[in-house]
């Protein structure tokens, strides 16, 4: 109601947004506490006692129907279609030990439980107010519970209708004080065992997972030390003693364990029914061995791994897997639950929370979260209030962790939740002793595999992962005790050539190792104080005819990396891209920029040209290493020679094409001019260009604009410019920008070379054909119209006149002839296209008519 600012006090009022969150997150089942309609008299008892605003326990109840006050049995259905859409099955409690002291089974079937006709203490007195809501019966606490000077075990029940006094047991464990809102079921009473059954069966129709409250209370073995102790061994409850029977005698009023019967009958009457038992007192066993429970509580998991008894809790799963790994798989690991303390008590919100907490939610079984445990809320949360007393906002930052550590492995659950492939693994120090503080198994489903890894120590610790303990495995009649290495638990190939990679989800960091290697010594570990890795998505490979992987693996010698491909790709690249970087770097390409030639200097530093030489020639090596079918070709190096110097010239080209008469030719000298002062970092696409444009004429001529784009994608050279032009301090989207029109003056070099017959149109329909001018020009198609943008077309039809000035290299002996007339074409076809798009509407079609007419 406070995050919605509105109140919801029904169970249809729950938002989708919620049901929506939880579902993001990865849960699957949503277990509500108190939905059945409680005891009145739980409530007034509390109220009495100095709460006013209590309500009665959620498990003190009235009967097994949804409470009114939350919208009763039409909103729950509705709450349950909704959450079914979503893939969240709803869970309920079930209490079957008690019921509350006013329930109806109280008032209608007092002789259901266990009672006296008289006090089983005399000094007892009942003479407060009646707690009765009916007026067939009259009900009293013990009256020192009032004044906090005794805590009573049974309570008074008067039948005005029968004129009988009874003394009915509170609902009890023997561990603690009685539950005095409750009363005690006798399960000595067949019928009392079909009841409660019917009960279920009632639950198990509603909700597709119901919690058995105390389950361990109705084993046959405790329910008669609490109830019916054996003659001599005193009892557990107070006054029990001398109600004491024999086994033989016990065994003859409960033949069958109760729980064995429930889950016999669920399974026949209310198939697909999940039953979840919270079992202490060394029972998690028993629960799914003998009596067939699908999940049991694991309170080890806790307690042992709050209080850092590593060695003790490694010892419980250990004896697990030696006995029967199946059980692994059935418990319910939580780190609080309404009966605790909250998990940010217990574990605080650092890494030993984050590791524990990934534990759970990889282990065999199922994972729990309680309550605000997410938010990190500090207020543990009772069963007789419905509001928050504390005013806490959820922690975003520990919000924000589960969702990007704990919520993705929730939703791959599939991998962690069986046994089939489960091992767990000593972690051996150099010293040759195992590091008790260490939890590492592997586990998977399928061909895919996991490896977790967690130090629930605040210290360092080092060391290898290379033996599984030991587990059981049944071969016909036989239970074989096996132990597997991390190479079997990985399921890796052990010849020389393959190898695996897999990636740690906490860092995003992927590793590569030989298969050979660790199915021989293991895998070598650093662990620092609670770190935790979440070794996933292995995949083994194998090595090429080059050794790459090999290469690789011993240049990384364990190191993380970003990416596995990407470091294999450089790797391959090396060839290719370390003559680059010698190219294209903010120190070179700065230095070309201040020797372009001003009216002050006439001639190219004598050194510049030769330098720039051996660098390309240091690059097509590389090609021709990379590739191992391209040529060195002197002639892509002679024209790197001319093109460079033609660059330089460009400040002074209209000194240097003089004397000239032509205004035309001045013209487009001084549009060429204005086009790079209007952004001075168009120079660093001039000089990309330069030195990258004839790279795919290593392997001939046919096609060697498009090979020359695909080497630049293929081998990462537009990545290693973008980054050159970010250092040098150009923004993102002009970076972007620039790469576009090298890409563009690619694939477009040599356009001018058309016959002078060939029509305007043509030209432009050249042009437009080409994917890279279709993006430069960002053309799109909207209400079945094809577009264009207008500067983009300027800023085209500049790179289109300076692609021209550059790809006839002017030298001293043609200066005056073919670059002066290549140069006068090219600007008459510009002039003509720019009056054409004038006349378009920014419309391709309407540009294609106006360059025909």
């Amino acid at each position: 109601s406070k995050k919605y600012r509105r109140p919801l006090t029904h169970l249809d009022h729950i938002p989708d947004e919620e049901l929506n969150i939880l579902a993001s997150w990865g849960f699957n089942g949503l277990w509500l506490i108190g939905v059945w309609e409680r005891s009145r008299a739980s409530a007034l008892i509390k109220q009495w006692m100095g709460n006013s605003e209590a309500i009665a326990s959620a498990y003190s109840l009235h009967s097994y129907r949804i409470a009114d006050d939350l919208g009763g049995e039409e909103a729950y259905h509705n709450l349950r279609q909704r959450a079914a859409r979503r893939g969240i099955r709803l869970a309920s409690d079930m209490v079957p030990n008690h019921m509350g002291i006013d329930s109806a089974w109280v008032i209608e079937h007092p002789d259901w439980f266990l009672s006296l006709d008289y006090s089983p203490f005399p000094p007892y007195t009942f003479n407060g107010q009646n707690l009765s809501p009916d007026p067939r019966v009259s009900i009293f606490l013990e009256d020192h519970y009032y004044s906090r000077s005794d805590a009573a075990v049974v309570f008074k029940h008067v039948d005005h209708h029968h004129g009988r006094q009874r003394y009915i047991y509170h609902g009890n464990d023997g561990t603690s004080m009685p539950w005095n809102d409750t009363a005690q079921l006798n399960y000595l009473k067949a019928e009392v065992r079909e009841a409660v059954i019917q009960t279920i069966l009632e639950v198990a129709r509603r909700f597709p997972i119901i919690r058995f409250d105390a389950a361990m209370t109705l084993t046959k073995q405790h329910y008669q030390r609490l109830w019916f102790p054996q003659p001599g061994s005193g009892g557990d409850i107070p006054s029990r003693a001398e109600h004491g029977m024999t086994k033989e005698q016990f065994d003859a009023l409960m033949p069958k364990e109760f729980w064995r019967e429930v889950v016999d009958r669920v399974a026949v009457e209310a198939p697909d029914t999940l039953l979840l038992a919270e079992a202490f007192w060394l029972m998690e066993g028993y629960f799914v061995r003998s009596l067939g429970m699908h999940r049991v509580y694991n309170s080890a998991f806790m307690n042992l791994l709050r209080n850092e008894d590593n060695a003790k809790y490694r010892t419980v799963m250990k004896n697990t897997l030696e006995f029967d790994p199946e059980i692994l798989k059935r418990f319910v690991n939580f780190m609080n639950n309404p009966d605790e303390r909250t998990a940010v008590d217990q574990f605080g919100k650092g890494d030993k929370y984050m590791g524990i907490c990934l534990m759970m939610s990889t282990l065999p079984g199922l994972p729990m979260f309680g309550h605000g445990q997410i938010e990190g809320y500090t207020e543990k949360y009772g069963m007789e209030f419905r509001r928050a007393y504390w005013d806490e906002q959820p922690d975003q930052e520990l919000v924000e962790r589960h969702q990007r550590l704990i919520f993705p492995l929730l939703h791959r659950r599939t991998l962690f939740a069986g046994v089939e492939h489960f091992l767990l693994y000593d972690f051996f120090t150099p010293g040759g002793n195992v590091d008790e503080n260490v939890f590492a198994y592997s586990n998977g489903e399928g061909d895919e595999r996991s490896l977790i890894v967690y130090h629930n120590c605040f210290g360092d610790s080092r060391g290898w992962l290379r033996t599984s303990v030991a587990f059981m495995q049944r071969s016909g009649d036989q239970r074989l005790r096996i132990q597997r290495s991390l190479g079997e638990g990985l399921n890796l190939s052990s010849d020389e050539t393959s190898y695996i990679t897999y990636r740690d989800h906490l860092t995003g960091l992927e590793y590569l190792h030989s298969c050979r290697q660790l199915c021989e010594k293991g895998l070598y570990l650093t662990l620092g104080a609670y770190q935790t890795h979440a070794f996933l998505d292995f995949r083994q490979v194998r090595d090429d005819e080059r050794g790459s992987y090999r290469q690789l693996c011993q240049l990384l010698d364990g190191r993380g990396v970003p990416s596995i491909t990407e470091a294999l790709q450089a790797l391959l690249l090396e060839a290719v891209q370390n003559p680059l970087r010698q190219i294209a770097n903010p120190g070179y390409y700065n230095f070309l920029l201040k020797a372009r030639l001003d009216a002050g200097r006439q001639e190219p530093l004598p050194h510049l040209l030769d330098e720039a030489v051996d660098k390309l020639r240091h690059l097509l090596h590389g090609v021709q290493q990379h590739t191992q079918r391209a040529e060195m070709r002197q002639e892509i190096l002679a024209q790197l020679r001319l093109q460079l110097e033609t660059l330089l010239h460009l400040p002074r080209l209209e000194k240097r094409l003089s004397p000239s008469r032509s205004n035309r030719l001045k013209l487009a000298s001084s549009e060429m001019q204005d086009f790079l002062a209007q952004d001075a970092s168009r120079w660093l696409a001039l000089i990309s260009w330069v030195f990258l444009h004839n790279l795919g004429r290593t392997a001939g001529e046919e096609g060697f604009e498009f090979r020359t784009l695909s080497w630049l994608d293929e081998w990462q050279y537009g990545r290693m410019l973008m980054n050159l032009f970010l250092e040098m301090g150009i923004e993102q989207p002009q970076s972007e920008r620039l790469i576009s029109a090298l890409r563009l003056m690619i694939s477009q070099q040599g356009w001018y070379r058309r016959p002078a017959s060939l029509p305007l149109k043509n030209i432009l329909e050249y042009w437009l054909a080409d994917v890279e001018v279709q993006r430069f020009l960002q053309i799109n198609r909207y209400q079945d119209v094809l577009w264009f943008n207008h500067e983009a077309f300027v800023e085209f039809s500049g790179w289109m006149m300076l692609l021209s000035a550059l790809d006839v290299p002017l030298e001293e002996g043609n200066k005056s002839s073919t670059y002066r007339q290549q140069l006068l074409a090219t600007h008459e076809i510009i002039e003509h296209l720019r009056k054409a798009e004038q006349q378009s509407d920014y419309q391709v079609n309407r540009l294609i008519a106006a360059a025909t007419g």
